[in-house]
């Protein structure tokens, strides 16, 4: 009977991530992770004080998650994501790859200091809006720019994507240690997917641009929400040198920068408020019940019990194959659940520093093989939906297989030979 309730969890929490990821009858993330939850309370398989533990679990990242989507979506009204970029094409001065390698340094700043969704969601309507404006031959690699460096760059600091705090939850490396742990594999990360990528798309990046470009006026309220940011990287980065957890300080930069624009420009803050996707916090907190159902079902004891031994004796080859397991996981599940799922046995079982790095890494840059990796990947494809663009996912599996295995060698060798 335990096993065939185990079982049922098991087929249930699988049926759920794979509606999260391909959205049966387009139906959007949020409600089959949801959905899945609310049938695991409701089939008697997690009881509903479980369900309420595992959601109050993820209360920092809830945070978190709110806080930079104020962030973000404060300086996208603004305007300020369409002047750097109008400014980077200014600044390329008529060279498509001077604008190839502008883009993608602002891509970076931006997931670093910002997260990756924010790049995805935030970032690429710029970009369209600027490769149109300055005639390029081709949009597309400018565009893959926002999808690449959202997850390449997103283990810089502890602040640039959502699934780094799900790993490490309360045992969060403080900012030093973290850049000790992963400032190098993320540097090598960041120029192999630079490199790489600016490979593949040699031949759209010929002739010239638009040198005629005229960069938008930046408002009282882009400069704000400008300043904003830069009041806000220099919190999250102080709370995360001194071992503070992430959530409300990111929420209060979040907030107060959204209060600054609105007093400054003395506009109604409810079209803000309104636009930011909140269903993305539902998302996630079902992925938490999920997660939390299949850590009573056995499962994590189950990871525990055969692979605590083994990764302890042999640390480095533990972390080698943990780090390529995990991400060719993540385009099997996608990076959130499996970054959960990852998080809950790193907390459960005695794991080696390397090991759990190398976790991180392979949940981090996994996502850059194919579509359904991560959740900034998806959002990167709503974004061009929406300006009546598309990129199918074979066609973005051929560039990953290049441009992924290569910044993933890189950065976990760069763990394991860590001293």
């Amino acid at each position: 009977m335990l096993f065939s309730l185990n079982t049922a969890t098991w087929v249930l929490s699988a049926l759920t991530v794979f509606g999260v990821i391909f959205r049966p009858m387009r139906w959007p993330e949020w409600v089959f992770a949801v959905g899945g939850a609310v049938l695991l309370v409701v089939s008697g398989l997690l009881p509903w004080a479980e369900a309420l533990h595992g959601i109050e679990e993820g209360t920092d990242v809830y945070l978190f998650l709110a806080g930079m989507m104020l962030l973000a979506e404060t300086a996208r009204r603004e305007g300020l994501f369409d002047y750097l970029a109008a400014f980077a094409a200014r600044m390329a001065k008529g060279s498509p790859r001077r604008l190839f390698t502008l883009v993608y340094l602002i891509g970076t700043l931006v997931t670093v200091f910002l997260s990756n969704d924010a790049t995805a969601v935030v970032l690429t309507p710029a970009v369209i809006a600027v490769t149109r404006a300055a005639g390029v031959s081709s949009p597309i690699p400018y565009l893959l720019i926002c999808a690449f460096v959202a997850n390449a760059a997103s283990f810089v600091l502890p602040i640039s994507n959502p699934a780094n705090l799900v790993v490490f939850g309360q045992d969060m490396p403080a900012l030093g240690e973290w850049l000790t742990r992963f400032a190098f594999p993320s540097l090598l990360a960041v120029l192999a997917t630079f490199f790489v990528l600016r490979w593949t798309q040699g031949r759209e990046l010929e002739g010239t641009t638009n040198t005629e470009l005229a960069i938008p006026r930046l408002s009282t309220g882009g400069r704000i929400a400008a300043i904003g940011l830069v009041v806000a990287a220099f919190v999250l980065v102080g709370s995360s040198a001194l071992g503070l957890q992430l959530g409300m300080p990111t929420l209060g930069a979040g907030v107060l920068t959204a209060l600054a624009v609105t007093v400054g420009e003395r506009s109604n803050p409810l079209p803000l408020v309104r636009e930011i996707a909140w269903d993305t916090l539902a998302l996630v907190a079902g992925l938490f019940v999920v997660v939390r159902a299949l850590e009573l079902s056995g499962l994590q004891s189950m990871l525990v019990d055969a692979l605590q031994g083994p990764l302890n004796e042999a640390p480095r080859l533990g972390a080698f194959l943990a780090g390529v397991v995990m991400a060719f996981g993540t385009n099997l599940t996608n990076n959130l659940p499996l970054g959960l799922l990852g998080g809950a046995f790193t907390t459960a079982a005695d794991l080696p520093e390397k090991v759990v790095d190398a976790i991180l890494v392979g949940i981090d840059l996994g996502p850059n093989l194919s579509v359904t990796g991560s959740l900034a990947t998806i959002l990167w494809l709503t974004a061009l939906r929406r300006e009546g663009l598309s990129f199918s996912a074979w066609r973005f599996l051929k560039i990953g297989f290049l441009v992924m295995p290569p910044a993933l060698l890189l950065a976990l060798g760069a763990v394991i030979l860590h001293p």
